[in-house]
């Protein structure tokens, strides 16, 4: 690799971008561990640094997979990527309950912080914004069904009051809940 291509590589691995990852792995000889170009690790000094096509090759070479970033499996994220995936699990799951940071954090075993930054790299959003998201789409599925009353949706999607989820509801959309559920049995 020429030096030009080996600094524009280089630059990715230390902006940590996603980009890249699957496409090359970085070795670091220093330590004898392959990453992905977006592992959070600290970004190793140019000079002892070599890529590899693929994390098998790096392994040949006598590379092992880095146990943060777990370049070994499959995804373009990773075990990001399988941490955000657990937290929309917990969030379709659990509709009905109350979900906090705090507590998706406890049951997943990693500090509010970073699995807030975590699922925002990933997804875009932050998780409370992806309740927001699922709790529409549940309300207005089970308005459309108009088979429940609007106290055992706004249980069912974790509000205590059906006040609380009818301000909650017009404030996302516009329409209150009634007028959402009538136009949605009239299209039928």
């Amino acid at each position: 690799m020429d030096a030009e291509l080996f600094n524009r590589v280089y630059e990715t691995v230390a902006r940590k971008e996603s980009t890249f990852d699957g496409i090359y792995y970085t070795g670091v000889r220093t330590t004898g561990i392959v990453c992905r170009p977006s592992c959070r690790a600290k970004t190793p000094k140019p000079e002892n640094v070599t890529f590899f096509p693929s994390v098998k090759a790096a392994v040949r070479e006598g590379f092992r997979p880095c146990k943060r970033c777990r370049p070994e499996t499959p995804g373009s994220h990773g075990p990001d990527a399988a941490l955000a995936a657990e937290v929309d699990r917990l969030l379709t799951e659990r509709l009905g309950r109350p979900l906090t940071l705090p507590i998706l954090a406890d049951e997943l075993a990693v500090s509010p912080y970073h699995l807030q930054r975590v699922y925002k790299r990933v997804t875009g959003r932050s998780p409370a914004e992806q309740l927001q998201r699922v709790r529409l789409q549940e309300a207005k599925r089970l308005l459309g069904e108009g088979k429940l009353s609007m106290a055992e949706i706004g249980s069912a999607i974790g509000f205590r009051s059906a006040s609380h989820m009818a301000q909650w509801f017009r404030r996302e959309t516009g329409r209150t809940p009634t007028e959402y559920r009538e136009g949605s049995l009239d299209s039928r």
